[in-house]
């Protein structure tokens, strides 16, 4: 009996209301074919993503490895392009994969050991760099969605959106990301990019120490990539005392890892932190994230 956790029934009703109910009923079908058809046994508890099934197995051989299961959308499809392009770059091993689905067959990683876990702050930060430089020396396979449609889109999208703010200040603040993101645009880049690099995407391997997981694939600036570490384990930010050197500390020892103009960098991370924004409004949140605006608002005071 496959079983499926009821937190990961709680967030694809919440994420892919279209599509849940079907999809959640076919799952245990779904599990016990590829189970069936690349000679699986189920060896432990099931995990979940927010809308994948990852069911840790033993292959026929004797080697351990993890089925992920999850819905083909926009979100995932790219998701065994890039670890194929990859090739265990730095990145999770994909074994097997079938593109009707959407199913994989990954390496086994420790679930329970996740970048998160480290005390060290910054070592975490340099540990996840050091990753991320290896991710984007690959150039993005053509037919990737592409940073430069994406943010030509979040730009268009800004002066409605933000007219719906009340605070003059948080409009402000998007007019001034969109600004940022406008001036990069000519030059928006085409490495492979993860877009969701943070602690809890690095988990520990056998073959490597720190490997990366559940890419959400992009052709971009890596400049990009940083928001999502900026922003992930904000509570050690906050205890620090110093809001605005903790956000600095992680921004630069990112950049020198990365060797990326730190003027550009802040450019592209105001951009991500426009596209958070831009999300959260369309949810009718009234205000913006205080950690986003005050990433912002740490760059811009350098600039």
């Amino acid at each position: 009996m496959i079983r499926i956790p009821e937190a990961l029934s709680a967030s694809l009703r919440k994420y892919e209301p279209e599509i849940s109910t079907a999809w959640l009923e076919a799952l245990p079908t779904l599990a016990n074919t590829y189970l069936e058809r690349w000679h699986l046994r189920l060896d432990g508890e099931p995990a979940h993503g927010v809308v994948a099934l990852v069911l840790p197995v033993t292959k026929s051989d004797g080697q351990r490895a993890a089925l992920k299961l999850q819905p083909v959308s926009a979100e995932t499809i790219d998701e065994p392009v890039a670890l194929r392009q990859w090739n265990g770059n730095g990145a999770v091993l994909l074994l097997e994969h079938d593109p009707e689905t959407g199913t994989m067959l990954l390496e086994r990683l420790r679930a329970d050991r996740s970048l998160s876990t480290m005390r060290d702050e910054i070592a975490a930060v340099r540990i996840l760099s050091e990753l991320m430089a290896r991710l984007v020396t690959q150039q993005a396979p053509e037919g990737m969605r592409r940073l430069a449609d994406i943010a030509e889109a979040m730009v268009e999208r800004t002066p409605r959106v933000a007219s719906a703010l009340p605070d003059p200040d948080d409009r402000r603040l998007l007019h001034t990301c969109a600004a940022a993101v406008r001036e990069l645009l000519p030059e928006a880049g085409d490495r492979l990019l993860h877009w969701d690099l943070h602690y809890d995407n690095i988990l520990t391997g056998d073959r490597e120490p720190w490997l990366a997981i559940d890419p959400k694939p992009l052709a971009g600036d890596p400049a990009f990539e940083l928001l999502p570490a900026l922003v992930n384990r904000w509570d050690d930010v906050v205890a620090s005392g110093d809001v605005r050197r903790g956000i600095l500390r992680r921004f630069d020892a990112m950049t020198e890892i990365l060797g990326l103009d730190r003027q550009r960098a802040t450019g592209w991370t105001l951009g991500r932190v426009l596209q958070n924004c831009l999300w959260v409004i369309t949810d009718h949140e009234p205000a913006l994230p205080p950690e986003q605006t005050a990433i912002a608002h740490t760059l811009l005071s350098r600039t």
